[in-house]
């Protein structure tokens, strides 16, 4: 059986982000597992303008990398209670290419990152991706050192891992739908 390819999108374009830190830790405890292949997808990366203004030349290579992967996991910093507005400009310029997938969400902010998590789930619901229960929450006070250093506490280990395992098992599912 081919193994299912899974995105780790990192959810802040801004100077200064932590999120390339989280997303790294995600990707290797997921390739220990040897379950799937698992890469990191950086919004960033894409340059896309925001949604409606002139050209947007990375709208296209956005749209065929998340239509190469069968899932997600993304990782979602908390501003102003809720997601980033890179994250959702770059939620937007895409459709289809979500549609009948499954997502995890690692967050972060003050109270873990909920609120943004929380909103993130009806976007994703409106784009018919199916996002899983289990919720790393990671707070800003206790797994980071002066709120720039990611210093996970283990127990965050078990909740991955549960989160993967669910993540696999849904995006398998949903597979035949494409």
């Amino acid at each position: 059986m081919t193994k299912l390819n899974i995105g780790i999108i990192l959810g802040s374009t801004r100077e200064g982000r932590v999120s390339p830190q989280v997303g790294a830790w995600v990707k290797s405890i997921a390739d220990k597992r040897g379950d799937a292949n698992y890469e990191i997808v950086d919004i960033a990366d894409y340059k896309l303008p925001l949604l409606g203004e002139a050209d947007a030349p990375g709208a296209g290579a956005w749209n065929e990398k998340l239509a190469s992967l069968d899932g997600f996991v993304f990782i979602v910093q908390e501003y102003n209670h809720s997601i980033s507005a890179s994250l959702k400009n770059a939620l937007d310029y895409a459709r289809e290419a979500w549609n009948n997938k499954a997502a995890g969400i690692v967050s972060y902010g003050s109270v873990g990152g909920a609120r943004a998590a929380e909103h993130l789930r009806g976007i994703l619901g409106e784009l018919s991706v199916a996002d899983v229960r289990v919720h790393p929450a990671l707070s800003l006070f206790t797994d980071f050192e002066n709120g720039t250093t990611f210093k996970p506490a283990d127990l965050h280990l078990t909740n991955v891992n549960g989160m993967l395992d669910q993540v696999l098992a849904w995006s398998g599912a949903l597979k035949p739908l494409r």
